[in-house]
Formats: C-alpha cells, sequence, structure tokens
C-alpha cells in the first residue's frame, strides 16, 4: 500500500481508503460482515477510514467506529463530515458555529474516539459567514479535537477565498479537499478545483471512483434491483444516459483488452492523476474490496491515458 501526503501537510494517507457511504450502517448493518470488511482492509494496510454523520443518520459512524477502536488509534488516519441536516431542527444543520461543535461531539462519542484527524465542511454553506465557520474549525483544532480540517464539494474559488480568510485572520485553513472524480465526473476537478488546491497546498481525497458502480459495467443494460442507484434517485437522476452506456461499454473493451477489470482500470486511473492523495472506494463484501485493492497493481502508462481520454474527455 503507498502512501500519500496530503497536499502541504504532513499527514499521509493510505493511496486507497474505505468509506462510510450507503454501505455501512444501512445497506451493510450486519456489525460481523462491517468488521470483516474493516479489517481485511487494514490488514492491507488501508489507514484511512471515511464517515460522515449524515451517513444512514450516524450508524456508519457507529459501526464503522465499533471495528476501528480495535486498532492502534496513531495507525489510522479517520474522518468525518458536517453540514447536512441530523434531525429537523432548524439550527441541526449548515456551518455555522453551533452546529459544528455540537456535531463534533455528537461524531466522536459514536466513532469513540478522543479526536478526528480529518473534519469536512459537508458542502459550502451560503447561509453561514465563511468567517465563522473557519473561526469554529480553528477552534477544533486549537482544542485537539480536530487535527486537519477539510471541505467537500466547494469551489475553486471558495477554497482559495477560505485561505484567504485563514492567512487574514491568523485562523487554520483547510487542508484538504473532497471532491466526486472518476472517468465520467472529471472537468470540475480539472479545470476548476484541482488547479486551486494545488494553489493553496491541499490535498485531494476523491469519492465515487466508480461512479457509484456505472463504470464497473453493473448498468449496462438497465437498473438492478436493490442497486445504488435503484435505491438513490439523485443518483439515478444524475446522468445514466445510453450515451454514457456506450461509453462504459467501449471502456469494457479496452479493459479486457489490457487484461483487466473495469474497476481495477477505473481506480488505476483515479490513482494515477496528479495530486491525488487518497481514492475513497466502498465495498459491501470481502470480494469488492479485494477487487478494489487489485487496483494498486496496476499501471496506466501514457498510452493508456490516451485512450481513456478519448473514450471519455471532459465532463
Amino acid at each position: 500500500m503507498p502512501y500519500r501526503r496530503l497536499g502541504e501537510a504532513g499527514i499521509k494517507v493510505s493511496a486507497l481508503s474505505l468509506g462510510g457511504w450507503t454501505t455501512f450502517g444501512s445497506s451493510v448493518a450486519d456489525q460481523s460482515t462491517v468488521s470483516a470488511i474493516l479489517r481485511a482492509a487494514y490488514e492491507a494496510g488501508v489507514t484511512f477510514f471515511d464517515i460522515a454523520d449524515v451517513y444512514a443518520r450516524g450508524e456508519a459512524e457507529r459501526v464503522m467506529g465499533t471495528v476501528l477502536r480495535q486498532f492502534p488509534r496513531h495507525e489510522l488516519v479517520i474522518s468525518s463530515k458536517v453540514y447536512w441536516p441530523m434531525s429537523d431542527d432548524v439550527n441541526d444543520r449548515g456551518l455555522s458555529r453551533k452546529h459544528i461543535l455540537e456535531s463534533i461531539d455528537k461524531s466522536l462519542r459514536r466513532i469513540g474516539t478522543d479526536y478526528l484527524d480529518l473534519y469536512f465542511c459537508h458542502r459550502f454553506d451560503p447561509d453561514t459567514p465563511l468567517e465563522e465557520t473557519a473561526r469554529a474549525m480553528d477552534d477544533l483544532v486549537r482544542q485537539g479535537k480536530v487535527l486537519y480540517w477539510g471541505t467537500s464539494e466547494w469551489s475553486g474559488a471558495q477554497l482559495r477565498a477560505a485561505h484567504a480568510l485563514a492567512d487574514r485572520r491568523n485562523l487554520t485553513p483547510p487542508s484538504v479537499e473532497q471532491p466526486q472524480y472518476n472517468l465520467l465526473t472529471r472537468g470540475a476537478v480539472e479545470r476548476d478545483v484541482g488547479p486551486a488546491a494545488a494553489e493553496t497546498g491541499m490535498g485531494l481525497v476523491v469519492w465515487s471512483p466508480l461512479a457509484s458502480g456505472v463504470l464497473t459495467g453493473k448498468y449496462d443494460d438497465g437498473i438492478p434491483a436493490g442497486s445504488r442507484l435503484a435505491r438513490i434517485d439523485w443518483l439515478r437522476g444524475a446522468g445514466l444516459s445510453e450515451e454514457t452506456r456506450a461509453r462504459v461499454r467501449r471502456f469494457g473493451e479496452l479493459a479486457a483488452e489490457v487484461g483487466t477489470s473495469r474497476a481495477r482500470l477505473a481506480l488505476a486511473w483515479c490513482l494515477a492523476q496528479p495530486n491525488i492523495s487518497s481514492v475513497i472506494t466502498g465495498a459491501t463484501a470481502l470480494s469488492q474490496l479485494e477487487e478494489n485493492l487489485a487496483a494498486l497493481q496496476l499501471s496506466v502508462n501514457d498510452e493508456l491515458r490516451a485512450r481513456l481520454d478519448a473514450i471519455f474527455g471532459l465532463v
């Protein structure tokens, strides 16, 4: 397992990480299955585990934390996130000082740890002054509850604004951005977020490298019952067009020619892109985890990269 610096920060994260979005605590609720997957990941060298309070309304933090507490804490990089509503209460959402300071304590209790290595602002909050959010995150760093704070799905302009504010006010700036990034969703990172992160010294840890399974070929002939796209409306509506299916089929032909699977090739492509600190994967079974880990053995050279660009381009 390679380990990479988180941008210009001193901390290192495993190149492949394991997240809990739509899996642990929801589609994978059995604690023994969660334990088996997380333990196998840890034994394979995965040290970065990504969670969020909103994943299964706290259950992902709870079931993953139950397992993570069994490993040496200093060997792990654990993250969670704050922003999305956790109840119907008007203040139980967003990036206000109130919500951030209350949410961190709840996440720490559910996970069962004294601190988070990374704490992400899960989206930009237009209803809260950026300085209020940045000061709250700076306070968490100074208190030792958070070691590094980050952002998720912020624009390049928002990242630059956060760093400019931190510089003016002598606050801790964000160290990491978590955007969606895969062969089907590239444009925002490569044109906007990636350059801003590089300019400000932030690392990139990317989510949905398999485009919610689309790049594996699972949806070539429709949407199987029980699949992620069948369960989550907004994902299904994000663009599973016939043109997309045609591109993914061509991708499958290229993967077969290379002698690998589509999942491995999609992950290897993400791992080979510049300034990527970690690629966050998901798994509902040990076989999926093993398939993901196998991507570490696949090299993406310039010729293969060019052929992938010819299929997908920038979207």
